[in-house]
């Protein structure tokens, strides 16, 4: 991945090339893991993955690498979901350590229903604080848009590179399409729902907000 500031959240452009449609995407994934040169834990960025994460803190910049650990079940964090006048109680997924901060987009499910929502903020116990890992968070409390977070996997045979994208909650994905990201251009191999389903036929797709998680290899 393309050096990037380590105090800021990289930004930049995703295409699907036959449409030539283009949309501000995200290109960093955040984890909570112990620094050696802070000599603490702290958030750093997910730059590639094989049998070593590589990955740069977002405290002091160094670059270094940890053991890939195996993939934790997710888990389910209380979200209040605020829509004008009204609002539901909900759930966002989460991996335990996964970061969340003021002003994250993603997909949160309210009932049969899925949505895209914005973090207002974010309650650790007592607490109101700015950021914090998922098994650490009490309550979300949301917004709803029409921009949701989708993750995707890019896997190149010996490393996978982590991306998320910011897209239209009702935006297409088609496998065996060909999307670019950057300077990246990849094909959709195979996508997981939220519902559980999986999708691997060419021509199968599915919108934004259903996606689980988006599975391809680069081009």
């Amino acid at each position: 991945m393309d050096a990037t500031p380590h105090n800021a959240t990289r930004t930049g452009q995703y295409k699907y090339e036959q449409r030539g449609q283009t949309y501000p995407g995200v290109f960093s994934m955040e984890i909570s893991v112990y620094c050696p040169e802070c000599r603490r834990q702290k958030a750093h960025t997910v730059l590639a993955q094989s049998r070593q994460t590589r990955v740069r803190c977002m405290g002091c910049g160094s670059v270094h690498q940890i053991p890939t650990p195996k993939e934790p079940s997710p888990m389910l964090v209380k979200a209040i979901i605020s829509e004008e006048d009204s609002s539901c109680i909900g759930a966002i997924e989460f991996m335990p350590d996964e970061t969340c901060q003021i002003g994250d987009h993603h997909v949160a499910a309210c009932g049969d229903e899925y949505t895209g929502v914005e973090v207002c903020a974010i309650e650790r116990g007592q607490q109101r604080v700015r950021k914090a890992r998922a098994k650490d968070i009490t309550t979300l409390w949301t917004r709803k848009i029409e921009v949701v977070g989708v993750r995707v996997s890019i896997h190149d045979g010996r490393k996978t590179i982590p991306l998320l994208l910011k897209v239209p909650g009702e935006e297409p994905f088609v496998i065996g399409e060909v999307y670019r990201v950057g300077n990246r251009r990849f094909r959709i191999a195979h996508m997981k729902l939220r519902d559980g389903d999986a999708q691997r036929r060419e021509g199968q797709k599915a919108v934004a907000r259903s996606i689980r998680r988006i599975y391809g290899y680069p081009l």
